[in-house]
This record gives structure tokens, sequence and C-alpha cells, in this order.
């Protein structure tokens, strides 16, 4: 039987000196061009990775600087994301080719060498970097048990810079014990995402994507379309169509744009699942319009291809209480969501954007059950924007030069119920 494995990213700063930025940022220019002239050329002629490869590999090396290693990955990422539309397709589902945009590249072991002395060794377009990882003083860093500990296998890693700041999200991968290997579903990290009309998407990461335009657009189109069926003319029901169908553009264009950041965030913060709220009685629960369900429906749809493309999946929990529980000590009460924004506990006295707070109940929820068994790991742990909860409550936060939001800092015995 293959050998299984459970994966964990641990996310470090890189000291990265002035002579060293530029052939890191041109090697990942060359990249998103490479993963670019592959999909090009492979575009409505093949998808399997050998196939790609074959297709693309010596026109990657021609027309880019990348090395062999990194070409072999362009022509890679490429055929998974070319995948994911096949299937859409397949599905009866419309889909675009794929641009590659994201200040990203990915090293595996033969591109990158983890050193004892807490260094890393980079190919970039020209000749290796060698730059210090800036891991914590303290022994309790997270990052220390999978680097110290000889059981944990680097594996394909992610290099992304941001606003100047180099992190890198090493992967590490570890075989499963017989128990897990019966159920994990659940391990690994997850990103929670609730759905709404103020806001249309909240993650647990603290990115809100608002919905006033939207909202607001909406209830006018409502509007006319009243209007319009009590005329009850031809002429009127042809109008209502036209209009129907300029809504559906311009809401699928809004949530193309909402998919690729949710799937940003969770690249972002190395997650393996997002999870959405269960659409059944979300009609009920946020006084949408028609277009906010068609919106949210599409929604899910659209991450669910998308991530594919990059391994995440895509899963859906009940809704249920999530608006009114709080995050930090379980307390459920109608009281603690005094107005539509704001979330304040009766019992721990935490307060927070309300959309957040159910968030992170909605992640919180998926990674809980894999407690519910004795057959199950329950390793997974939710990502927040600064650090990661397991579902004992334990916070680990992430390293200096990562993203934080002090909503998110409490102690080590923060208890989650």
């Amino acid at each position: 039987m293959a050998t299984e494995y459970r994966y964990r990213t641990a996310i470090t700063r890189l000291d990265v000196s002035e002579e060293q930025q530029p052939l890191l940022e041109a090697t990942i220019a060359e990249w998103k061009r490479g993963c670019q002239i592959a999909t090009d050329l492979a575009w409505n002629h093949c998808h399997e990775k050998r196939a790609v490869q074959s297709c693309a590999y010596e026109t990657v090396r021609a027309e880019t600087n990348l090395g062999s290693q990194h070409a072999v990955l362009a022509t890679h990422h490429a055929a998974d994301a070319i995948s994911g539309c096949v299937e859409r397709e397949a599905n009866g589902k419309t889909t675009s080719k794929p641009q590659f945009t994201a200040p990203t590249i990915p090293y595996d072991q033969r591109s990158m060498t983890l050193f004892d002395d807490g260094t890393v060794s980079l190919a970039t377009v020209e000749s290796r970097v060698r730059c210090p990882l800036v891991l914590p003083e303290d022994d309790d860093g997270y990052q220390w048990q999978y680097l110290r500990d000889d059981t944990w296998e680097m594996t394909e890693s992610t290099l992304t810079v941001e606003n100047g700041t180099y992190l890198l999200h090493i992967g590490f991968r570890q075989p499963k014990t017989d128990t897990e290997r019966e159920d994990a579903a659940e391990d690994g990290t997850v990103l929670g995402v609730d759905l709404g009309v103020e806001n249309i998407a909240v993650t647990s990461t603290a990115r809100f994507f608002p919905g006033g335009s939207v909202t607001h657009r909406l209830r006018s189109f409502e509007n006319t379309r009243r209007s319009l069926q009590q005329t009850g003319t031809r002429s009127a029901h042809r109008t209502i169509q036209e209009a129907s169908g300029r809504q559906k553009r311009y809401l699928r264009d809004v949530v193309h744009c909402i998919a690729n950041g949710i799937l940003t965030e969770a690249l972002k913060y190395g997650c393996d699942t997002i999870v959405f709220e269960d659409l059944d009685h979300i009609r009920t629960r946020t006084d949408g319009t028609w277009g906010h369900v068609w919106a949210f429906r599409t929604l899910i749809e659209f991450v669910g291809y998308k991530a594919e493309s990059e391994g995440i999946s895509v899963e859906t929990v009940s809704a249920s209480s999530t608006s009114k529980q709080c995050a930090e000590c379980g307390h459920t009460d109608d009281r603690n969501r005094p107005t539509r924004d704001h979330f304040a506990c009766q019992s721990c006295g935490a307060e927070a954007n309300a959309d957040y707070n159910a968030a992170k109940n909605i992640g919180l929820r998926y990674v809980r059950r894999g407690q519910q068994s004795s057959r199950r790991t329950g390793d997974g742990q939710l990502a927040l924007a600064s650090g990661t909860v397991t579902p004992n409550g334990e916070f680990i936060p992430y390293p200096d030069g990562f993203e934080a939001e002090s909503t998110d800092k409490s102690s080590s015995t923060k208890t989650v119920v």
C-alpha cells in the first residue's frame, strides 16, 4: 500500500539582502511568464502534466530565463490550472484561459535546499541565493517542531512577496499512522468564510469583501422588476429578461473577483480547505434578494474550481447559530449580536465584527469535526490573520513580518467550545 502523508506548512520570513532582491523578483516574474507561455501553448490541446511538459517545456526554456527545474514546475502548474478548467467545462460550466498574476513561486527539493544553520538556498534566474530564515528565538516557536524533527520531510514550498517582505511557506510531510489513515479528512489548515449582504464574504483571516454597491444595484433591480411585472405586457417581460441578463453578467464579474481574493487568502495562509456555510436557509437568514443567493452559489462554485487547481478542497458546514455564537468562548445568545455589524458576547465580553466572528465559527465547526471520532486525529487548525487556532483552542502565532491583527491575539490557553 502506498504511503499516506500528513502535510503542514511553516510560514517563515526570509532575510533578503538588497543584492538578492532583484534576483528573486526577476525569478518570480519569469515564473509567471513561463506558466503563461505553457498555458497558451497547451490550451485547447492538452492538460495532463506529462503532455503539457512535452508540449511547452522547450519553449519555456527558450523564451524565459528559468532554470530547467522551474521550467518543469511551470508546465505542471499550467497543467493543473488547465485541468481545473477542463473539469468545469465537462460539468457544463463556462471558463476562460488561466492568467498568472500572483507574486509567488514554488520551490521543490531540486530548486531549494534547507540547511541546518537556519539558511535556505533558492534557485534564481542566475545564481542561487542563500538567505537566513528569520526564526523565533523562543524554542516554542511552532516552526521548530518541523525543522528539528527528522520525521518531517521537506516537500514543495512557496515563496511569496508582499510589500517588500519575503515569506517562505515551507512544506513538510510526515507518514500517517494507521489510525490517521482511517479518517484524516479534517486535518490541515482551514479558511472559514461567512457569506452575507453587508459583506458578500468575510474570511477567518479578516479579509472583507464589501457588498454595499452590489446590494444597492440588486435592490434597485428588484424594484424595477416588480414594477414591470405589474405592467404585465410582453414588452415589460422582454425588458425584465434583458435586465436580468445584465445583472447576472455584472454579478459574475464581481463574484470572479471575490473568488480570486478568497483563493489568494487560502494560498497566503497555507490552507488545505476552504469552508463555507451551507446555503439551505441563507435567504431567510440574510434577507437577501434572488441575486444575492445566486451570487453565493456561484461564488462557492467559482472558488471550488479555482481551488481545485491548487490542490485545495472546498467544504460546507451548517451555519446554525454561527452568527450568535462567540468564537472565543462558545457562548450562544441572541443578545450577542445587538446589531447587524456588531458582535458582543454576553458571557466573556469579546467584541468583533459580526461577520468576522461568524467566519471563525464556520471554520472552527469544520476543524472540530476531527475530535468527534476516536478514529480521527483532530489535527486541523483554523487560519486567522495573526496565527492559527487548534480544535482545543491553542493559539499559535505567525512569525514576525507576517500580517497580524490584534483581535486574534490571545493567550495560548484560549478555550473554544
